[in-house]
């Protein structure tokens, strides 16, 4: 699974992908829940709280998704730059270990992409 190109391409960007679509759903999930209550108090109904828990069910199963896949991606890459022998001969193991704790989803982009996509390219060349 570790050198399976499918994998570690979502991998690397599904973390990316996941917060952008986190913070349209956010506004989404606002806007959806403002209009659901303005339209409500307009007909002079009573907003219930099971509307605005179904409302937060939804988000909150979003944002749990967004969870698995990035702590998923983080420890894919983690365990991917361990075992890549390139990484041990100059001590850059560290150096991305690090990125990846310390810049998230656009470390593992970047190993990504440098580390995988263009030695596979120098390989094949």
């Amino acid at each position: 699974m570790l050198h399976n190109k499918f994998w570690q391409g979502f991998f690397a960007i599904a973390p990316l992908l996941i917060g952008v679509l986190a913070i349209v759903f956010y506004f989404f999930f606002i806007f959806n829940l403002v209009t659901t209550i303005e339209t409500n108090e307009a007909m002079d109904a009573n907003t219930s709280v099971s509307l605005i828990l179904g409302e937060l069910a939804w988000f909150f199963t979003f944002i749990g998704l967004a969870i698995i896949i990035s702590v998923s991606s983080f420890i894919f890459y983690i365990v991917h730059a361990v075992q890549n022998p390139n990484l041990k001969e100059n001590n850059l193991l560290i150096v991305w270990v690090l990125l990846f704790v310390f810049v998230g989803g656009i470390g593992q982009l970047v190993y990504w992409l440098v580390e995988i996509v263009s030695k596979n390219q120098q390989l094949r060349t």
